[in-house]
This record gives structure tokens, sequence and C-alpha cells, in this order.
């Protein structure tokens, strides 16, 4: 059978001592039993975080002063907490979320909610009654953050989300968009001709085959080939973080001018606007083009009459 290796207190290689990272991760659990892998290390071996920690990290009721390469965190950890993954012990996905939270960014704790979710590892439900639980947890103030994206909120009506961002705007002091704008047969749920610069409001449940899929891409790229930018805002985003929201509009507009007057389209001058937090944003003189307003590239709810910046040049 081979020789064996002694790697910690009690715990043995047999043959050699060559082990892989898992490997290594097993013995230094089997070393602090009842010990887990927890915060990164579990993320890594759940599949949640592209690189590998340089640290094992792990969490047990109690233990001694663990060794360099180690990081024991104590902790009593519920039934509901554990799993065993690969034949490690390990903290379950909710419980690695809430440790994780304690140390990554609230960027990166979000695409590790992410990956989750595209495992089929997401279990907001099990997230939330964790968190019910958790008690004083240093993680638990940016894991409520990192999942308010995955609450079930009341749905926005189009119409209702429609009025919702129509008001925020004029608070702003941004120009007023026209609403169900059409361009060459594509409507848009708020556009600036201007600009020419539309938005599309969505709810979840309105994209959610792979046909809707496919035809979300070709709609943008023939909206692109228009000479047209749109962005797409969501109900749940835009009721969560709304002043967040109308600054990237406000943005996306002040860029739009930009872009447009270096390619020597005169625009109407536009003083300034409020955004959302009520700071005024000087627009540069660049951005205040004086000149005739062009003639816009459709019309409202009338797909018949609707033409293109480029079909009026080839007219003229």
């Amino acid at each position: 059978m081979g020789r064996l290796h002694r790697l910690h207190r009690r715990v043995y290689a047999v043959g050699h001592r060559r082990l892989t990272w898992h490997g290594r991760c097993l013995a230094a659990v089997l070393a602090n039993a009842p010990a887990v892998a927890s915060h990164g290390t579990a993320a890594w071996i759940w599949g949640l975080i592209p690189s590998r920690p340089g640290t094992i990290h792990l969490t047990a009721p109690s233990g001694r002063h663990a060794k360099r390469e180690f990081s024991l965190h104590r902790a009593r950890l519920a039934e509901d907490d554990l799993a065993v993954v690969e034949g490690i012990p390990v903290t379950a996905v909710p419980r690695t979320f809430l440790d994780s939270a304690v140390t990554f960014a609230q960027a990166r704790l979000g695409r590790v909610l992410e990956r989750a979710e595209e495992l089929h590892l997401f279990d907001r439900r099990a997230v939330e009654a964790l968190l019910e639980r958790a008690g004083r947890h240093p993680g638990v103030g940016n894991l409520r953050r990192a999942i308010a994206v995955y609450r079930e909120e009341p749905a926005f009506t189009r119409s209702g989300l429609e009025r919702h961002f129509l008001r925020l705007v004029k608070a702003a002091g941004l120009p007023t968009p026209s609403m169900n704008f059409v361009v060459s047969g594509y409507e848009l749920d708020a556009y600036w001709q201007q600009e020419r610069f539309g938005v599309e409001l969505e709810v979840y449940e309105t994209h959610g085959t792979r046909a809707a899929f496919e035809r979300d891409g070709v709609r943008q790229e023939d909206l692109m080939l228009l000479g047209v930018e749109t962005i797409r805002i969501t109900g749940p985003r835009l009721k969560r973080e709304p002043g967040a929201v109308i600054e990237r509009v406000a943005a996306h507009l002040a860029r739009r001018r930009r872009e447009l007057a270096r390619e020597g389209v005169r625009l109407s001058p536009v003083a300034h606007w409020v955004t959302g937090d009520s700071r005024t944003r000087s627009l540069t003189a660049a951005l205040c083009v004086c000149a005739r307003r062009p003639r816009p590239c459709g019309s409202s709810r009338s797909p018949a009459r609707a033409t293109t910046a480029a079909g009026r040049d080839r007219a003229s």
C-alpha cells in the first residue's frame, strides 16, 4: 500500500506527499475536525469564484491556534449550513455567501451570486432564512444588499413603468423624451430624437424565452445600423436606484451630444440639467451647439411614417 507520510497530527498521505489542492484542503479539514472548508475556500470548491485562494479557510466550533497555511474561523454552524462536495466537508452555499460577504467587495459578491444562479445553486429563500438567524455576523449587511436584486417585487406594468421613468426624467430636469416612439418599425419606450438615443424599459417576465433573446439581439443591431443607440433599464433596478439610473441616462445623453457634434450634426442648445440627486450638472459648450433641430428619424406610434436619418440624406 505504500508508506505513510505525516501531513498533520493524525492525518497521513499514502505513498507520497504530492497532493492536489483538494487533497491539501481535505487534509486541513481532517486535521481540525469537526471543521469544514469555508469562506473563499468553500466558494472555490463550489465553483463560485474563478481563482483559487492562497490560504485554506476553515470554520470549526473551537480549536487550537491554526497553522500558518490555515485560517481557522470559529463558529457553531447549524445543520443547514453544512454540505459535502467532492468528499470535502464544506459550508453550504448560503453560508458560503455570508462568510464571503465579510471580505468580498460588493461587486465581487454580486458576481458570486450570479455564478451561483448560473450553476442552479442559488436559493433566495434559503439565503434569507440564514440572514434571519445570522445575528450580528459581519457579512449580514453586505449580503442583504447583494441579494436585493433577487427579491420578488410587485411587478411593474409597462405603462406604469413608463410613467415612473418619465416622472424621474422630468424631475431631474432632463430633456423630455418622446414615449412609445417608432423608429423603422421598432417601438422605443423613450426616445430622444435629437440625440438619437433610446431607453427600453423592461420587466423580467417579458424576456424569458430564447426566441425573445434572439429577437432582442437583432433589434439592437438594426437600431445601431440606423445610428440609434439604446440602453435597457429594468423595473426593479429603476425602483431600487432611481437616482443612479437617471444619472447614467444623463451621462449617455451628454456623450451622444458630444459624438454627434464631432460628426458635424448641429444640435439645439441645452444649458444644464439636474440629476436625480438634485445636483446640477452643467454641460460644456461643446454640447451646446446652437442650431436648427434635425428632423426626427421616426414618429410616435406610426411605423408606416417612420424613416431613418440615412434615408433622409439619400432623399435630399
